[in-house]
């Protein structure tokens, strides 16, 4: 895995939506052989043994619970910062994050959430509710006229490689050569990509305008989908989060679906680039 180090981090707050986070990332942990680290972040270095003793005993229960290491961290800053930091410092593989994120600094939703994402090179798995994977999994891979869909690929055959899935690449046409022309090219060379890792997936267009990532949840909605993939906007301006980016809609779905979020970071080599 190159670089890369055995773990799952986890922002913890001790909330209901950092159980399920911990929860979802004990079923990629199991898989991937890794341990997780939960992260509770304050906003004092004094407070840090304080929650490190709260701390210390829920890492100890997922540990017998789940039948994977759980490792307790605490660290004095802000989740806009220090989350990506420690990723950095330990070179975590993905971050698992409830859509309610530390308690008495700010809850994560949207906008917020999006925040924090944005600039990790490692992608995050948003959550909402307690881990209902299928058998296969499905993951939902919306299939843009943008060159970023493609980083998504890398990490499907992540995925891919530690459990069983089945991927939908999902379409739009209908919007005129300008935007057409291009996924349809994006879509062939997922296509192929797949085939050649020997991947499962399915294609579907929808021949309709309209915004394509509100097309994208509405057949998550109603197709009984496990995971959405997507990239976030390349170089997001401020005014994306004041006017709500389309991430912001799929990240706090109402239908609580999990979301996994990749940045485009072309220049960053990825952990398991021989997939």
């Amino acid at each position: 895995m190159g670089s890369f180090t055995d773990t799952i981090l986890i922002p913890y707050d001790f909330t209901e939506k950092a159980d399920y986070a911990v929860r979802h990332a004990a079923v990629m942990g199991k898989n991937m052989k890794a341990e997780l680290v939960l992260l509770n972040i304050v906003k004092k270095q004094s407070q840090d043994q304080e929650v490190l003793e709260q701390l210390n005993p829920v890492c100890d229960k997922f540990t017998e619970e789940l039948g994977i290491k759980t490792i307790p961290l605490v660290r004095e800053g802000t989740i806009f910062k220090t989350i990506n930091e420690v990723v950095d410092e330990l070179k975590s593989i993905v971050v698992v994050m409830g859509t309610h994120g530390m308690k008495g600094i700010q809850k994560l939703t949207g906008s917020w959430a999006l925040k924090v994402i944005v600039g990790c090179h490692v992608p995050y798995l948003i959550v909402q509710d307690e881990p209902k994977y299928s058998n296969p999994a499905n993951i939902l891979f919306p299939v843009d006229y943008k060159l970023e869909t493609k980083e998504k690929l890398k990490w499907v055959s992540m995925l891919g490689y530690l459990c069983n899935i089945r991927v939908c690449l999902f379409g739009q046409e209908g919007n005129g050569p300008m935007y057409d022309n291009p996924a349809k090219a994006n879509m062939s060379f997922c296509k192929r990509y797949l085939e050649e890792r020997d991947i499962p997936y399915d294609v579907v267009w929808v021949d309709q305008r309209g915004s394509f990532y509100e097309l994208s949840l509405k057949y998550a909605n109603e197709n009984n989908v496990d995971i959405i993939m997507i990239t976030t906007t390349r170089d997001i301006a401020f005014h994306d989060y004041i006017l709500g980016a389309y991430e912001q809609t799929i990240i706090a779905n109402d239908a609580g679906i999990p979301v996994f979020v990749v940045n485009p970071r072309t220049e960053v080599k990825l952990a398991y680039t021989n997939f």
